[in-house]
């Protein structure tokens, strides 16, 4: 029997000190990710650690903007692992096409692009020039489970 070798973004996210999750089961009737053509479209991906959720709240409220970026990054994190539930190996990825952020913020709140770049430059870090991606940063009344942050991924791949 072979063993079974890591890609290398799952030993740089190693490296970065970070263990590609168990993929979340869907709370609705939707699946993590699905495949058209060669792109990969996450669904919303909420900041579930080991299958809870450790912050909730509106930013600019409860959640600091700091914080919120930080739940920005997990978001990705299971991201991209949903990603690599539907093609196997994240060394297929060719690029990150583009990332939607949604922040569940206060009234006041505008700085939806700084929480969002907790996910936009984790991406740039695992994936260097392939994380590279447009971007929507979208303040929201409310989030599902009152999660701060919710970020899915459009993901080109060979």
């Amino acid at each position: 029997m072979q063993q079974e070798t890591s890609s290398a973004i799952e030993t740089r996210l190693s490296e970065l000190g970070h263990t590609l999750p168990v993929v979340a089961v869907p709370v609705a009737a939707y699946v993590p990710a699905t495949i058209t053509g060669n792109l990969v479209y996450t669904s919303g991906q909420l900041p579930f650690i080991n299958g809870e959720l450790t912050v909730k709240g509106k930013v600019g409220a409860e959640v600091t903007a700091e914080v919120a970026a930080g739940q920005a990054q997990v978001c990705a994190l299971n991201a991209l692992a949903a990603v690599k539930s539907v093609i196997g190996d994240l060394d297929r990825i060719v690029r990150v096409v583009k990332v939607v952020g949604f922040v569940a913020s206060d009234p006041s709140f505008t700085g939806q692009p700084a929480v969002v770049n907790g996910a936009s430059e984790f991406l740039g870090e695992v994936l260097g020039d392939k994380g590279l991606h447009a971007r929507s940063a979208v303040g929201v009344a409310a989030l599902p489970l009152d999660v701060p942050v919710e970020v899915e991924l459009i993901v080109e791949f060979a």
